[in-house]
């Protein structure tokens, strides 16, 4: 896989993504809640979040086992979007608690262990770090 616009907007995203979470949670947490930093960081999390989603849509990889170009860590696409639809839906409705931990774990599922998987060798990421940065592969 090459560095095609697409995936550099996709990988920019998500990078971001893994940046600006943990502020975001941060900011409602322990006695002095920080809330206008927890919205601004949090709207930002959840646009890069959407990004990084819509832009792995389009990203084919059909050198792994895939079904027509979409490979496993694709499945995390629809993950994201429901996370993020129904953390704003429980929010809505005042349901505070099932809002910061759907966020929670979908900051853990789709930026921690999503972007574990993109540094494994055979992924662009993973050859990228470990292979020209590093020069362990």
């Amino acid at each position: 896989m090459t560095l095609t616009p697409l995936v550099a907007v996709h990988l920019s995203t998500a990078l971001a993504a893994v940046a600006v979470g943990p502020i975001a949670l941060w900011a409602r947490k322990g006695a002095s809640q920080r809330p206008r930093l927890h919205r601004a960081f949090g709207y930002a999390w959840v646009t890069l979040m959407l990004m990084t989603a819509v832009s792995a849509s389009f990203i084919r990889d059909f050198a792994l086992p895939n079904l027509a170009g979409f490979t496993p860590i694709h499945l995390l696409v629809p993950f994201t979007l429901f996370s993020l639809f129904g953390a704003f839906y429980y929010l809505f409705h005042g349901n505070i608690r099932l809002h910061s931990r759907i966020m929670q774990g979908t900051y853990v599922g789709a930026c921690l262990v999503a972007g574990g998987f993109t540094l494994l060798p055979h992924r662009y990421l993973g050859q990228l770090v470990w292979g020209q940065w590093l020069g362990l592969l």
